[in-house]
């Protein structure tokens, strides 16, 4: 299929809205990147266009992101069914639903000591403390990347497997190993209203990859900014054609 906006031209292969489920990163995809994670935007009309395109599809709409589920709540409200937070980590199947957790090893107090003393190095970096894990923001300050890479590379060494380093947009992220966003999808995809659609799971950074890929395995499409939208603006435009119509 063959979308066309502002001279840009998508091919794009997903099924028919009534045949689908969506599931959407926030960062990035709904929303442009932001200086910081609690200065994003939600555009104007972008939650009337998810209100209807959850309509068009019978409630099958998801966000699946990397923050935890209240700051989506606080974002978005009660306009997606579902909400996957922390890559997966955490999964909330129906609105006022209980968030369902995976048991997941306890992070390394000492790792923890080391990540503060690590921003407090680095003016302007930040550590974000995650129920399953935490991150280490460098967007302010983009010569301590290497820095922090480093020493979580270290902190790797000592995981014996049980905790991954992601990689994300001027961020390292650690977090539990075998959970990711892949597994978020596959879990929704279980459920009602999701079961028997074919999922369209779309993203923009390296953390969404394995969603991509659950998507396709699951018969469905996985797309991502910018090698399908150029920016979330033209995906946000592209969301606005599905609205009220069959693709």
């Amino acid at each position: 299929m063959v979308r066309t906006f502002s001279g840009n031209e998508f091919r794009l292969q997903v099924p028919p809205v009534k045949e689908a489920a969506f599931l959407f990163d926030f960062d990035g995809t709904l929303v442009d990147i932001a200086p910081t994670p609690d200065s994003v935007v939600v555009p104007n009309g972008l939650l009337e266009t998810l209100r209807s395109l959850r309509a068009a599809c019978g409630d099958a709409l998801a966000v699946i992101s990397g923050r935890p589920i209240d700051q989506i709540d606080h974002f978005l409200g009660d306009v997606p069914f579902a909400v996957a937070g922390e890559h997966g980590v955490a999964v909330r199947h129906r609105p006022g639903g209980p968030i369902e957790r995976v048991a997941l090893p306890a992070i390394p107090q000492n790792w923890l000591v080391a990540a503060r003393k690590l921003v407090e190095a680095w003016p302007g970096s930040r550590l974000e403390h995650k129920q399953a894990g935490f991150v280490l923001h460098y967007r302010a300050v983009p010569e301590a990347g290497n820095v922090f890479r480093e020493a979580a590379e270290g902190w790797m060494r000592e995981a014996n497997g049980a905790f991954h380093l992601q990689a994300a947009k001027m961020a390292w992220e650690i977090r539990p190993a075998g959970v990711d966003k892949g597994y978020a999808v596959s879990s929704l995809m279980e459920a009602a209203p999701f079961a028997g659609r074919k999922p369209v799971f779309v993203g923009d950074d390296v953390t969404d990859e394995d969603g991509i890929a659950a998507a396709k395995r699951l018969g469905g499409a996985g797309l991502r900014i910018p090698t399908d939208f150029p920016t979330p603006a033209a995906f946000r435009d592209w969301l606005g054609t599905l609205v009220g119509k069959e693709l």
